[in-house]
């Protein structure tokens, strides 16, 4: 139960990020304002001195943060790592933010259970370095997707998708600002059409109240998810 006395929300979130936690924070703050019925189990890091733990411990959520050269090979410390993220028993684990490639191992334990945002407009510019990638093409439009986590990289189901305009003059640096608004609110419309059960990942094909998605959702201006 919370303190207040009104009962714990049942759906469980863990997160798993190596940055500043921007992403985290997005999703604790949809929890705290009542729009995502969920709560955060705990945050799972590579990097024990990230933005991401930091905000966790400051908020106090449980936390495990595992530095890979703390073990013999990829496989041992993702079987740590994410054996301790079984251990809390999540719904859905949200990488926000993390940056290192997940054994195919860990992914297929989790089958169904787990999303990515990344930021760019998937199927375009998997891995690394997005904002400067869609600059150098010449992109008109730049964005995020939020999608199904499989073992090859940035390439399972895309669920949501969020754009926006490449302006003259813009860095990778602008760009990558400009976007991050919507990327949270991308995530946060995502996270909680998954938490009410309308948005279904853990079959194929993916299913939007019951029916097969036949293409990503698209954020609208006023951060909802067009179609949903």
């Amino acid at each position: 139960m919370h303190p207040d006395g009104k009962p714990t929300p049942g759906y469980s979130i863990a997160v798993l990020a190596s940055g500043r936690g921007s992403n985290l924070q997005a999703l604790m703050d949809a929890i705290a304002a009542g729009s995502l019925p969920a709560r955060i189990a705990g945050v799972f890091s590579d990097k024990p001195r990230c933005g991401a733990i930091a905000i966790a411990r400051a908020a106090g959520l449980p936390t495990v943060a595992l530095r890979p050269r703390d073990f013999a090979d990829r496989d041992a410390h993702d079987e740590a790592l994410f054996s301790a993220v079984a251990a809390v028993q999540p719904d859905l684990i949200v990488c926000a933010g993390y940056l290192r490639i997940i054994s195919a191992a860990s992914v297929r334990r989790f089958e169904g259970r787990m999303i990515n945002i990344h930021p760019s407009l998937l199927p375009k510019y998997p891995g690394l370095d997005t904002h400067a990638r869609a600059l150098a093409a010449g992109d008109a439009a730049h964005g995020a997707s939020v999608h199904v986590v499989v073992p090859e990289l940035d390439a399972g189901p895309l669920l949501a998708q969020a754009r926006i305009p490449v302006q003259a003059g813009d860095d990778p640096a602008a760009l990558a600002a400009r976007l991050l608004p919507r990327e949270h609110a991308l995530l946060q419309a995502t996270v909680t059409l998954l938490a009410l059960g309308r948005l279904r990942i853990d079959r194929a094909p993916v299913t939007l109240d019951g029916r097969a998605l036949p293409a990503p959702l698209q954020l609208a201006a006023n951060h909802t998810l067009e179609g949903a």
